[in-house]
This record gives C-alpha cells, sequence and structure tokens, in this order.
C-alpha cells in the first residue's frame, strides 16, 4: 500500500531539491536531440533559470546543446513539454545510450568551467 502524504507545492519543491542535492542526482538531463537544435522554449518557460546558455549569452553561439544545472533545477519538469525535439528527460527515464549526458550536464555547470553561463 502506497502512502500519500498531502503537503503544500512550495514544501514539495524544497524536499526535491533537498532529497536532489543530498543524492547528487541531476533532476533532469538534455540529451542528444538537443545537439545542433538549440531550441530556448525550455528556457523560456523554466522558473528559476537552471538551463543555460541563453541566446544573449556570449556561450550561446559556442555550445553544442543546453544544458541544465543541478544545482539550480527544481524539478517542476515545465521545460519537459515544451521540448521540440524531446531531448529532456528526468534522470531515471533517460535512455541507456544518452546516460553519458548526465556528466556532460553536470560538467557545463561546474565550476571548474568559468564563464560559460554567462
Amino acid at each position: 500500500m502506497t502512502k500519500v502524504i498531502a503537503m503544500p507545492q512550495s514544501d514539495l519543491l524544497r524536499w526535491n531539491v533537498r532529497t536532489l542535492l543530498e543524492e547528487k542526482t541531476m533532476a533532469y538531463v538534455i540529451a542528444q536531440p538537443c545537439i545542433g537544435t538549440k531550441d530556448t522554449a525550455c528556457v523560456d518557460v523554466c522558473p528559476v533559470n537552471a538551463i543555460h546558455p541563453h541566446k544573449e549569452a556570449a556561450a550561446f553561439a559556442l555550445a553544442r546543446q543546453l544544458y541544465i544545472d543541478p544545482e539550480t533545477c527544481i524539478c517542476c519538469a515545465a521545460c519537459v513539454p515544451v521540448c521540440p525535439v524531446r531531448a529532456i528527460y528526468a534522470e531515471e527515464d533517460l535512455p541507456d545510450r544518452w546516460r553519458h549526458f548526465i556528466e556532460i550536464n553536470r560538467s557545463y555547470a561546474s565550476p571548474e568551467l568559468p564563464g560559460l553561463k554567462a
């Protein structure tokens, strides 16, 4: 039997973020179909500015695809239905052939790569 707990949406989002940070997982991952496409519909709907680079950023022209910052993402999934090439997956739903995109997204947001989000 599954136990359902009712809580306000803001508490649920905080719980999701805390759980993800503790487990060091990626909430959502942008995979191979985004390469060369870089449609920014997902950027426009993200309520916390977790998808980079933006069209206005100098890094946009150089980036092969868009990336999700795991430290900023709140797991709202607003980006998933607007992606025209179906490139955004919850980490657990990511096809095996694209599992390496977890590290690609995580690395883009890494502090070792300064200026890429600027």
